[in-house]
């Protein structure tokens, strides 16, 4: 929390800048690409990162689908997760986030920025129209972020519980599913420190849709965790052997 606070003292002319041209573009938003906000939010992330002593190592962006929309599906560890995804991944996307958490002045401004979707986790109906949304943008060539584990407190580098429903986004819509292993994410602004950090984002193979059909979502969540706990687990234990 600590570097979280010192980021936005430290970049508040920054963040005061984007968040009006965040609210401009929202006025006018038919004059700007999904492109250029997709480069306008990496910009912010960059900033941000650069201020708080961040750094991301990415791997497997070769494996991501060239064409067409898809869903990443990520372990959660924290406020970071999405942002070192974001500025992992090459082209635009964007996210799914709790309702509740996404009414804070800069998040509410940057989920805007990119167009993403707020879920409501208190109405079972509003839940249901947000996943057919992202599965209709999803067919039409957009890209998604979305947690499974759902919340992140605590996790760290250890996996929780997939929920099937989410994967309702990626059956519903018939798009590769692309696992994401995010390690030490929890650690910018988790961590009650200034020191230098560093975070990893994995992109794995993706899972094509005949990969996966017939399965049921529970199915498709056990096997996206095992890949995911898979690849966490072989990068720790890299870790530990070099130490």
């Amino acid at each position: 929390m600590l570097r979280l606070c010192y980021v936005v003292v430290v970049s508040l002319p920054f963040v005061m800048y984007y968040i009006c041209k965040a609210h401009y573009i929202e006025k006018h938003g038919g004059d700007f690409s999904e492109e250029r906000r997709y480069r306008m939010a990496r910009r912010c992330i960059s900033i941000m990162m650069r201020n708080g002593r961040i750094r991301t190592e990415s791997f497997g962006q070769e494996k991501l689908p060239r064409e067409g929309g898809y869903v990443m599906y990520s372990n959660h560890q924290g406020k970071y997760d999405t942002l070192g995804i974001m500025i992992s991944h090459p082209r635009p996307c964007t996210f799914v986030m709790d309702a509740d958490r996404s009414t804070l002045p800069i998040v509410d401004s940057f989920i805007d920025l990119v167009k993403g979707q707020r879920l409501d986790k208190t109405d079972m109906k509003s839940q249901m129209r947000t996943i057919f949304q992202i599965a209709d943008e999803v067919k039409g060539g957009r890209r998604y972020i979305v947690f499974p584990e759902g919340g992140y407190e605590h996790n760290k580098n250890d996996l929780q519980e997939f929920l099937p429903g989410a994967f309702k986004c990626a059956t519903r819509s018939g798009a590769p599913i692309v696992p994401v292993a995010i390690i030490d994410s929890y650690k910018p602004f988790g961590l009650n420190s200034l020191k230098k950090v560093r975070t990893q984002v994995h992109f794995l193979e993706p899972i094509l849709p005949e990969e996966y059909s017939g399965m049921t979502t529970a199915e498709i969540a056990a096997m996206v965790k095992n890949r995911i706990a898979e690849v966490i687990s072989t990068q720790l234990r890299l870790r530990k052997a070099v130490k």
